[in-house]
């Protein structure tokens, strides 16, 4: 059975999945319904998405609008730094930030409930990312803000990364927080 490894929010969960492995590879269950229901994830996921993407890249910060949308993230192939930012008006944790390392050998997923800004960047050659998501997409629900807005001061781990058109332009934090 999986195990859920605190962060420093409430809402967002770090599942560690029992993995089983010999010299021909590995086996892990990478969901079950009951099985991470029972750990805190209590979603109805929709949709399953997958990202490649080279070193050095970062994709974020990331949101969808209303309804929102939850995601179920893992790194299947590489390494990458995983960040969340709380955007829950009222939260004791408004506008802080955690990151987490996901990659293809501990195998960690990360919850990361609606409410929350998303992003990560690659620390390997290559990275496969999966997301389960609980809304289906819907481009005009994307939104986005600065993933170097000092205000949130997120610490990456690379320099000088490579980002989209979209993320290069997105809004600050709080504007895109204080409407």
């Amino acid at each position: 059975m999986a195990r859920v490894i605190e962060t420093r929010f409430d809402g967002p969960v770090l599942i560690e999945p029992d993995v089983f492995g010999d010299d021909r590879g590995f086996f892990l269950e990478t969901f079950s319904r009951d099985g991470w229901r029972e750990l805190g994830v209590d979603e109805e996921f929709i949709q399953h998405n997958h990202s490649r993407s080279g070193k050095g890249i970062l994709r974020g910060m990331h949101f969808q609008t209303s309804p929102g949308q939850a995601k179920l993230v893992r790194c299947a192939r590489g390494e990458i730094f995983d960040v969340i930012v709380d955007m829950r008006p009222g939260s004791p944790t408004f506008g802080q930030w955690e990151g987490f390392r996901l990659d293809d050998v501990k195998h960690h997923q990360l919850l990361v409930p609606i409410g929350f800004g998303h992003g990560f960047c690659v620390i390997s050659e290559l990275a496969d990312v999966t997301y389960l998501v609980s809304s289906y997409y819907d481009g005009s629900t994307e939104a986005g803000f600065d993933w170097a807005d000092p205000e949130v001061a997120i610490d990456w781990p690379i320099s000088d990364p490579l980002v989209s058109e979209r993320d290069l332009n997105a809004p600050s934090f709080r504007q895109v927080t204080t409407g």
